[in-house]
Parts: structure tokens; C-alpha cells; sequence
């Protein structure tokens, strides 16, 4: 029984579409940024803070490394520029099945309006910083997903259905809701 692994930007709602679907199917939820704070004893903003922004994402790359070791069958949300690395990318394949939660910056600027924790978006200009990732972004998300489901002016019941509802889903009985 393969993974499903949630790649997409900041605020795209992988965190809450991994715990949806983690209700739905009876599977364990994996949270890459959760499980690395839980190993260093730190925020993700404390991180980038104190060994900057190549440590972390080196940490993102030994978490999945070591996801590789686990059983099958989770549910995996990743942080928003895990999927960049090209090494990343290569392991997220071999993890499971990859969907891209795809979002409009606009959306990411209303959902993230109040949140003062993401570290890439600290400063002024968040629309333009936002607006300047997601074009760099979106490119390599798509081209490391199996699945690409756009995200704006839906639920998460909505979200979910349209990622089982996939032909790669619907065939595997393992997947169906029980």
C-alpha cells in the first residue's frame, strides 16, 4: 500500500488536507516540518534562525531518507520547498504517490494574512514575495507530482474526494474509505 504524499505552497493547505485524509482512510499522518521540530527540540522558524536555511532543508532530506525505512500506507504532508532539491524530488517518488495541492497567490495572502511564523514571508512586500516563489515553485511542483489538484474555492471534503476520486486511487481497493 503506496503513501500519498501532499507537496504545494506555503498555505495551500497540505496540513489540513493530510489530516482529512488521514480521518478518511484510517491511516497514519507523517508531517515532515513536525517530525523534524520534534527531533531538534525547535521551531522551524528557530531553525532557520539559528543554522539557516541549507541546514534545514538538509534536515528535510535525512526526514525523508528516513521515511523511506517506515512502513507504507502513510499519509505525508511536506514543507513547501522540500519538493526544490532535486535529490528531494527523486525521494519523494520512491516514498509513494505525489500530489500537488496547487493554490493562486492570492489565496496563500488571504489564508496566511495573520500568520507572523513563515519564515520566507518575514518582512514587507508579502504579496510580491509570494507571488515571486510561487512562479519558481510551481514548475518544479508539477513536475514531481502525480496528481495536481487546484486547491482555491474548495473544501477540504471536496479536495480530498478529487484526490481519490483519481484514477490511481479509485482502482486500489486499499484506498477505499472504510
Amino acid at each position: 500500500m503506496k503513501n500519498i504524499i501532499l507537496i504545494g505552497f506555503m498555505g495551500s493547505g497540505k496540513t489540513s488536507v493530510g489530516i482529512r485524509l488521514s480521518y478518511r482512510l484510517r491511516r497514519v499522518l507523517t508531517d515532515t516540518d513536525k517530525k523534524i521540530e520534534r527531533l531538534y527540540k525547535m521551531t522551524i522558524s528557530d531553525i532557520f534562525e539559528r543554522f539557516g536555511e541549507e541546514k534545514f532543508r538538509d534536515m528535510e532530506t535525512q526526514c525523508l531518507e528516513k521515511l523511506l525505512e517506515e512502513p507504507e500506507g502513510q499519509i505525508i504532508s511536506v514543507g513547501g520547498g522540500l519538493p526544490m532539491r532535486s535529490r528531494n524530488r527523486e525521494l519523494l517518488k520512491r516514498l509513494g504517490t505525489v500530489v500537488y495541492l496547487r493554490v493562486k497567490a492570492r489565496t496563500v495572502c488571504t489564508r496566511l494574512a495573520a500568520d507572523t511564523s513563515r519564515p520566507l514571508l518575514q518582512g514587507e512586500d508579502r504579496e510580491e514575495k509570494v507571488q515571486s516563489l510561487l512562479e519558481k515553485r510551481s514548475p518544479v511542483y508539477e513536475s514531481a507530482a502525480e496528481i495536481i489538484v487546484d486547491v482555491d474555492e474548495k473544501t477540504l471534503d471536496e479536495i480530498v474526494d478529487e484526490i481519490l476520486g483519481n484514477r490511481i486511487f479509485s482502482q486500489g481497493k486499499e484506498w477505499v474509505s472504510r
